[in-house]
């Protein structure tokens, strides 16, 4: 800095200051940072909601350096971008979700189970998703009063010729309903649908549990699954028909 000159103004009221020159042997440069990684996650409308924003920009959409593997089991579709470049490949998934209030309900779910007096107050809070209101007060009434009688026949017997009988049979007459009807969206972001739901009760002697059992939601699953995955591919082969789309 020799022979150089430097202005100094200073602040109204000040006379004076001092000023420290650090003179640096090397050049300070800044260190060089590697691209963060993209890596994105939503609802099922995610990768086609990408692509529409980013195709036009070759740097991170050239069609034919990216890809899409679809995986229906898991209800998921996920886009690469930049495949064979370590440093700057992203990837962006979109997923089909459950709707919380139907996995509440535990319908077709091994693992849940419900007391009588537990599924009562459960449905009577939960009375929106009804079709019919006056059957939801019903059945709140019905659970929280739950009756069973059992009838149980044991018959065992040994004969000389080594024959044997072991029979064991159980009838439970309750006075629980055959089904009931919801209207409950079974996916995020999809429409309500009317579902058929059946009690199904597991009585061992005084103990007493209910299960929610719906073929027609299986069914209903299986088919907007697909219905959904559909229609996004259709969308994604429409924006970028380049891009291959991999079902696993």
């Amino acid at each position: 800095m020799e022979n150089e000159k430097m202005q100094i103004n200073l602040a109204p009221g000040m006379e004076k200051a001092t000023i420290k020159v650090i003179e640096l042997d090397k050049e300070n440069v800044l260190p060089v940072l590697e691209p963060l990684k993209v890596s994105l996650s939503g609802t099922i409308g995610s990768v086609a909601e990408f692509l529409k924003k980013r195709k036009s920009e070759p740097e991170q959409i050239n069609q034919k350096r990216c890809h899409i593997l679809v995986n229906r089991e898991n209800m998921t579709i996920k886009l690469i971008t930049n495949e064979t470049d370590g440093r700057n490949k992203a990837e962006v998934q979109g997923s089909l979700a459950m709707y919380p209030k139907f996995v509440e309900f535990g319908i077709n779910s091994v693992e849940k189970t419900w007391e009588p007096a537990q599924l009562s107050r459960f449905i009577k809070m939960n009375r929106a998703f009804f079709t019919d209101i006056a059957y939801n007060m019903e059945l709140v009434s019905i659970l929280k009063n739950f009756k069973a009688s059992i009838d149980s026949k044991l018959e065992r017997s040994n004969e000389d010729n080594g024959s044997r009988t072991d029979n064991y049979s159980q009838v439970v007459n309750s006075n629980l309903p055959a089904a009931f009807n919801l209207n409950i969206p079974i996916f995020k972001g999809r429409s309500a649908e009317v579902i058929e739901v059946e009690i199904i009760a597991d009585v061992d002697g005084r103990n007493i549990r209910l299960s929610l059992c719906s073929p027609g939601a299986e069914v209903v699953i299986e088919q907007e699954r697909n219905k959904a995955i559909d229609e996004q591919l259709k969308i994604i082969r429409e924006l970028t028909p380049e891009i291959p789309i991999i079902e696993q």
